[in-house]
């Protein structure tokens, strides 16, 4: 189950359980966990993308290990609100793992989500090299959180 908003996506979890937040990109994937509470995200990891079946596998071990409930997956949206060639590659990758697991999954709007983590970082003064090791897991990370404030405030 593929849901557009945090009301549909809240309504096919389980009480309780962790969320996996993703950050899809054509190189890596950015993988985020939250607490079983729906409190915080935190940062878990950078995939590297290779073909979907090894990625599958790799995000497989991943949710079992941390016994992933459901995933928020950010949407790369133009500026405007319309689909760019990125946004339909993410849907495509969505539904393909609506296919392969049974986890209910988010869509979540992600326009500024890698420019604020990346501002973040340089206030922070994380050398270029860290930050790139980093940006796509932390932007999972905001991604997830947003999500998952919406839903608690629902």
């Amino acid at each position: 189950m593929i849901a557009d908003s945090a009301g549909d996506f809240r309504a096919a979890l389980p009480d309780g359980g962790r969320l996996a937040g993703l950050d899809v990109g054509s190189k890596t994937i950015g993988v985020a966990l939250c607490d079983a509470q729906w409190t915080f995200a935190s940062a878990a990891e950078t995939v590297k993308r290779r073909k979907f079946s090894q990625d599958l596998e790799r995000l497989k071990t991943i949710f079992a290990d941390q016994q992933v409930a459901g995933l928020v997956i950010g949407l790369p949206l133009n500026l405007d609100g319309t689909d760019s060639p990125q946004t339909q590659s993410t849907r495509a990758f969505a539904r393909n793992l609506d296919q392969a697991l049974d986890l209910p999954i988010l869509l979540w709007d992600e326009r500024w989500s890698t420019q604020a983590v990346e501002r973040a970082m340089i206030d922070l003064d994380v050398t270029r090299k860290k930050r790139a090791a980093k940006v796509d897991a932390v932007a999972a990370e905001y991604i997830l959180q947003g999500a998952i404030d919406a839903m608690v405030a629902q």
